[in-house]
């Protein structure tokens, strides 16, 4: 790339940046009390990019044959080579009996199918494998530092409350700033037309667990309003990139990727695959779905 052509690149970058910004704050500005509280349920991370000095409020992010649950897996790995966090913080024993607590939430849209039990059932299972339109991904499960997070997965999984959901939001670093993947809202289009997109949870609420954790590379994460705590619903997030970190920690993690990376990193590669939908009301500069589908088409546990 020639001087011109990558200053070129800075000044459009610079430009996105900018209006992102403006979108942002005047969006922020037209929200107040109960609709801005329901805007960014299951949505809202806030990320300060350091290095730009810019502050944005980032939303984490035709049907292809469904691959088979063990011949389509990636063989990635976690690695240094590909920036995952091979152990973040050491997982907790527990030493008792584990009790959840689910409260019903009619806030925001949902889909409510009941709620998980009290007492989690999956302290047994140690991977999750989402199996996606586009590939599988494996998660290395934290389950006994986050039972009520993973028993929530598993018990709305069982319910098939996720069989042929969109993931509705994936961002990349020269749109936002941060690279992941979003996904768990039932009344998600990921069109980029539909403005309440991210909006969607199952109808009930948990406490945070397992929150010490950074979101670097490779980290699986429940995501919730940036300004809030025990909010956690059906909407999860992968996220992608290292330079993640700099969001800090504060969500329930849930585990960690395996295997796969390599096809959620193939998702997107930037912007220019992703469709921007700027008259969303999320109040983040634009709702980011992938112009490729990525469809959960089941989730397994084991």
């Amino acid at each position: 790339m020639s001087g011109d052509d990558r200053q070129n690149e800075e000044d459009r970058q610079s430009e996105l940046a900018r209006a992102h910004k403006e979108r942002q704050a005047k969006r922020a500005s037209e929200q107040t009390g109960k609709s801005r509280r329901n805007t960014f349920i299951g949505a809202g991370v806030a990320v300060v990019l350091v290095a730009g000095g810019i502050f944005a409020a980032t939303t984490l992010v035709g049907k292809n044959a469904d691959p088979d649950p063990v011949a389509a897996e990636s063989s990635a790995s976690p690695t240094a080579s590909t920036g995952i966090l091979p152990d973040p913080s050491p997982t907790p024993t527990r030493t008792g009996p584990v009790t959840c607590s689910y409260k019903r939430d009619t806030s925001v849209p949902n889909k409510f199918v009941g709620l998980p039990p009290r007492k989690p059932t999956v302290m047994k299972y140690k991977k999750m494998t989402i199996v996606l339109n586009r590939g599988n991904v494996t998660v290395d499960l934290m389950t006994d530092a986050a039972p009520c997070a993973i028993n929530s997965i598993n018990f709305l999984a069982r319910k098939k409350f996720y069989t042929n959901m969109k993931c509705h939001r994936l961002v990349t670093p020269d749109v936002s700033g941060v690279h992941m993947l979003q996904c768990g809202d039932p009344q998600a289009k990921a069109d980029g037309k539909n403005p309440t997109d991210g909006q969607g949870t199952a109808g009930y609420v948990y406490a945070d667990e397992n929150i010490d954790i950074p979101l670097g590379q490779g980290v699986v994460f429940m995501t919730q309003p940036g300004d809030a705590a025990g909010q956690n619903n059906s909407q999860f997030a992968f996220s992608l990139s290292p330079e993640n970190q700099q969001i800090g920690s504060g969500y329930s993690v849930i585990g960690m990727v395996s295997e796969g990376m390599d096809t959620l990193l193939g998702l997107a590669s930037s912007g220019k695959d992703l469709i921007i939908n700027d008259s969303d009301i999320t109040g983040d500069g634009g709702t980011t779905a992938p112009k490729n589908p990525v469809i959960i088409k089941r989730i397994i546990f084991s």
